[in-house]
């Protein structure tokens, strides 16, 4: 089996218009406007524009896990023919389907090591207020979030950021950008795929990847508009 799978699961359109963001974004940045936000989280403007760039790169690569097989119903086309006509005839039987569970480097990957990161260079309270947004976020994210057949695990966009913001300025109002890309990356996250790992075999589809194909937009922004948000 090889090291990495590419799985593009939206259209070609889907990626032209994160990349049109990631340009606004990256403008932002070195205007100052997100740069000074969250470089008092001990973020740089040059760190933020490599991290968005690579989130863009690995949100289409998933690294293969395991696989997960079901049995489901199966639609099977028999033909009859009478007298001349053919009758196509559905029967109903039960067939094994297979899912492969994937983590995404975009969406998953590459956003925990940050939030690590910043973890690692804050304060025993920061971290320990951090692990109880994480918890608020992951609750409220797991209550909203909702199987797709076929998809994948759906959450409400502006949800998890807004939990995440509202979490870190109770917690932390003096302190609230660290607390708030961490619960809201790591909460969304693990409220959104990790708690519905035990749906996968519900959904249908060919590829579950933890963080998403493409979820760099749901998990890595999410982090960033929790902290933008909680600094406005």
């Amino acid at each position: 089996m090889s090291g990495k799978t590419n799985y593009f699961h939206h259209s070609i359109w889907y990626y032209v218009f994160f990349v049109i963001l990631i340009f606004v974004v990256l403008v932002l940045i070195f205007t100052g406007v997100i740069g000074l936000t969250l470089g008092a989280a001990g973020l740089t403007p040059l760190t933020i524009a490599f991290a968005l760039l690579v989130c863009l790169i690995g949100s289409g690569i998933n690294l293969p896990l395991y696989k997960i097989k079901a049995t489901r119903p199966v639609v099977r086309d028999e033909y009859v023919r009478w007298l001349g006509v053919t009758y196509r005839i559905p029967r109903a039987a039960y067939g094994e389907t297979s899912t492969e569970v994937c983590v995404n480097v975009g969406g998953a990957l590459i956003p925990t090591a940050l939030s690590v990161y910043l973890l690692t260079i804050s304060s025993v309270s920061i971290v320990t207020l951090s692990l109880i947004g994480i918890l608020i976020v992951t609750i409220v994210t797991h209550l909203v979030a909702r199987p797709v057949k076929g998809s994948g695990i759906v959450t409400p966009a502006f949800v998890p950021p807004l939990t995440a913001a509202i979490s870190a300025l109770l917690l932390s109002p003096a302190h609230p950008l660290v607390i708030a890309y961490v619960s809201g990356t790591i909460g969304t996250l693990v409220g959104a795929d990790l708690t519905n790992l035990g749906r996968i075999p519900d959904l249908g589809a060919p590829v579950a990847s933890i963080g998403g194909a493409g979820t760099f937009d749901g998990v890595f922004l999410t982090g960033i508009i929790a902290a933008l948000i909680a600094t406005l």
